[in-house]
């Protein structure tokens, strides 16, 4: 089953400014072929994702849409972020084999995840545009997997792990570069950017996933692959990042866990090579689908002129 957050264009949302996420027009929906089963007409109290499953209704809301026909096609609706508000986003850093070589200060030698956290507006939905800022032109791509909680836990043991996962998504975890730079042992204002990343377009059920340690992950920029990946190259596995995410904080359902991005950024190429107006961004996951973004101007008629960091204090 694959489970998604959208909006429909016939009940007003097309106006909403690009990668808005008012509440107003949300709705919970099954992708199947040809468009979307609305879970509202099939199920009391369904307003949004992370309630379903908070409520432990995935095997209900499979039997609700088993063999429905779609309530409306692709073409009408806006796919919205998959989940619009989790208490949760957290990201991994530096997990595949040979991004290590791609930090000079080797900093992913140490014994445990890189991890960082981004905010809920960071990201936009499938279709929908990834925002360059005028304070900078370093918008980077990173495709991931991402990985949503379920059921809630602490200190979950790798093998109980699995257990804990709703499903699968797919993420863009878009970077603002130069301004991950800005400190030392700090991306955060780097990767928080207002619709710089994506996630959707829907979440695969753990029923439809085979093992988690065979999963391919490709991003292509125009239709150039830039990465290209699987999950048996990772340093730390999804179970072993659920396990030791729930060592500090309590996993709760809607959670959202960025897993980490292959090699092959913009800015490990010789130049770098920025996202710019007009590209077109996807990523592909065995299983799952593929996201797919393009990239506008926050402000398109600025003069071009990119803005400076504040002066340090």
């Amino acid at each position: 089953m694959r489970l998604l957050t959208y909006s429909s264009t016939t009940a007003g949302a097309s106006t909403r400014p690009s990668g808005s996420h008012a509440d107003s027009g949300l709705k919970v929906g099954v992708a199947v072929e040809g468009g979307v089963v609305d879970l509202a007409t099939r199920m009391a109290d369904v307003d949004d994702l992370v309630q379903l499953l908070a409520d432990g209704r995935l095997s209900e809301a499979a039997a609700a849409t088993r063999g429905a026909e779609a309530d409306e096609s692709y073409d009408d609706i806006i796919f919205e972020r998959l989940v619009t508000a989790p208490t949760r986003i957290l990201c991994i850093g530096v997990n595949y084999g040979g991004r290590n070589a791609e930090y000079k200060d080797g900093a992913a030698d140490a014994s445990y995840p890189s991890v960082f956290p981004r905010f809920a507006d960071s990201f936009t939905g499938h279709e929908q545009a990834l925002l360059r800022p005028p304070e900078s032109p370093q918008l980077d791509y990173e495709g991931e997997i991402v990985a949503v909680i379920g059921t809630a836990g602490r200190r979950i043991p790798v093998a109980h792990a699995r257990r804990h996962l709703a499903g699968l998504s797919i993420g863009n975890e878009g970077t603002i570069r130069d301004w991950v730079r800005h400190a030392k042992f700090n991306v955060t204002q780097g990767k928080n950017w207002q619709c710089s990343g994506a996630l959707g377009p829907w979440m695969t059920t753990m029923d439809e996933i085979g093992d988690l340690k065979d999963l391919q992950v490709q991003t292509r920029v125009n239709g150039e692959l830039r990465q290209d990946d699987t999950t048996a190259n990772m340093k730390y596995s999804i179970e072993y990042q659920i396990h030791y995410l729930s060592t500090f904080t309590t996993l709760l359902p809607g959670d959202v866990i960025f897993t980490g991005t292959p090699v092959g950024a913009g800015a490990r190429f010789d130049p770098p090579r920025w996202l710019v107006p007009g590209d077109v961004v996807e990523v592909t996951v065995d299983g799952v689908g593929t996201l797919r973004n393009h990239i506008e101007d926050e402000f398109p008629d600025a003069s071009g002129d990119h803005i400076t960091a504040p002066d340090p204090q």
